[in-house]
């Protein structure tokens, strides 16, 4: 004979509650067609489990319902590997009736006529297990199977409420491990802060936001400010992420202080992030609220790097906030001395040029000025000096780098300055060096007026030259 009895559960669960007594039951069924069995339930662990009905007689091919009780109420469930069973032993009972007393007696007189019928493990189940699972998954032993035992005992409400916490423990198993038991990624936090995945973007764990973005989980642009989250914590490969996973994600989103991602890591002098987003389409040159460009917030805390790169793709240097304060001045408030020089170079670099000062104007570039940087409309120093016909300052800017046929905000190029103002041996400077008549901009094609070099002769042919080349 195999058993007496047989449970109709492999483990009892127990949905365990904070400073509760908690109980759960189980029922055993009777294989004996003609015979009663007696029954005796006792647990690894009697100073925690306790059972109302210890002893008990079940009638042939009956079956009895019995209840599991935690005795001792805590705030923590108790578990431990390997976790307490219940010892059901079983003797048969020709008679069919015992009192209580008979049988403890029985039952504590060991011999063959008690048989080991089954060994039941007690598994701690519900919200508030996971919980402790969760905070406390680097000291539980068999976490994963754990895990699934507790999340058997939750609502599928319940084990969404419990990414929460999976995510600020920062373990991408607890993640996947809720998700495939139901949880539903799609839910939201509340109304402020947006889906589950802004709370794994704040978390920083890219392991996890991958979980959820490979699980189907959205965002929503109006509440979700994921780019700027990811910005300010200068976590490029977050930004990136998103970037590419979401196909309507917008680098120039702005929050509600009209800050873009850009904003955020200029103020916060996170170059990698600015250099991203800038690469796949932002703008550097977006106002705030209150007027801030990137630049401003860069340059206000002293952020060298940032004000570098903002200086390469912004033209919002001369830009006044609503304080009427531009870049220069907020550094200059805030004691950045080291920024002065970068944020007031190119206006020194603008002027020599316009000046004809061929010493200022090699002093700025050996200090670091932009040869090629660009004032409130666009032009360059060498828009400027072929304007003004300075042709020594033309040489030096030549000489170092000077683009020959960069365009200014109009579409004109330093050719055509210098023959609009009549500069015939710098027009011929520029065109030695490679400038062309008729160059393509934003605004389309800006033809040189000829009628006016009538009486330069020496201008007209290599401007037809080249016009034919063109």
């Amino acid at each position: 004979m195999d058993r007496l009895v047989k449970p109709d559960v492999k483990e009892v669960e127990l949905n365990f509650k904070r400073g509760q007594k908690c109980s759960t039951t189980f029922r055993l069924n009777n294989l004996m067609h003609t015979m009663s069995v007696a029954v005796s339930l006792t647990t690894t662990n009697p100073s925690l489990f306790s059972f109302p009905q210890q002893f008990s007689i079940i009638p042939p091919l009956s079956s009895s319902s019995y209840a599991l009780l935690l005795s001792q109420p805590s705030d923590q469930p108790p578990l431990i590997s390997p976790a307490d069973v219940i010892y059901v032993r079983t003797s048969m009972l020709p008679t069919g009736k015992a009192h209580q007393d008979d049988l403890r007696r029985l039952f504590s007189k060991p011999g063959p006529h008690v048989f080991r019928d089954a060994t039941i493990p007690i598994s701690f189940v519900g919200p508030q297990v996971v919980e402790f699972l969760i905070s406390n998954h680097a000291e539980v032993p068999e976490l994963s199977s754990s895990l699934r035992r507790a999340i058997s005992g939750c609502s599928q409400s319940q084990v969404t409420e419990l990414l929460n916490p999976a995510i600020d423990s920062g373990n991408a198993y607890l993640i996947s491990t809720l998700i495939d038991a139901g949880a539903d990624v799609h839910g939201r936090e509340n109304s402020d802060k947006g889906s589950i995945l802004s709370s794994a973007v704040r978390a920083g764990n890219i392991e996890i936001v991958k979980i959820l973005i490979a699980s189907g989980c959205e965002i929503d642009d109006s509440v979700d400010k994921v780019l700027h989250e990811a910005s300010a914590m200068n976590r490029v490969d977050l930004v990136e992420i998103l970037y590419k996973s979401f196909s309507d994600i917008d680098v120039n989103l702005v929050d509600s202080d009209g800050r873009t991602p850009i904003h955020i890591a200029a103020a916060r002098g996170h170059v990698g992030v600015l250099r991203f987003c800038l690469s796949v389409g932002g703008n550097a040159d977006v106002s705030d609220n209150n007027g801030w460009t990137p630049l401003h917030f860069a340059a206000a805390e002293g952020h060298l790097e940032a004000v570098e790169c903002l200086s390469e793709c912004s033209n919002t240097k001369y830009v006044v906030n609503k304080e009427g304060k531009t870049a220069f001045a907020l550094a200059a408030d805030n004691g950045h001395s080291h920024l002065l020089s970068l944020l007031r170079l190119d206006d020194l670099l603008q002027r020599a040029a316009r000046l004809d000062d061929v010493h200022g104007l090699k002093s700025c570039i050996a200090q670091g000025a932009m040869v090629n940087g660009r004032d409130q409309n666009g032009w360059t120093p060498l828009h400027r000096a072929a304007f003004k016909g300075r042709i020594e300052c033309v040489k030096v800017l030549l000489n170092h780098g000077a683009l020959v046929d960069v365009v200014d905000d109009a579409g004109f190029t330093p050719l055509y300055c210098a023959v609009e103002a009549g500069h015939v041996q710098v027009a011929l400077l520029l065109i030695a060096h490679g400038a062309r008549p008729n160059v393509k901009s934003l605004k389309g094609v800006v033809p040189i007026n000829f009628d006016r070099f009538k009486n330069h002769p020496a201008l007209i042919h290599p401007l037809n030259h080249e016009k034919e080349r063109a």
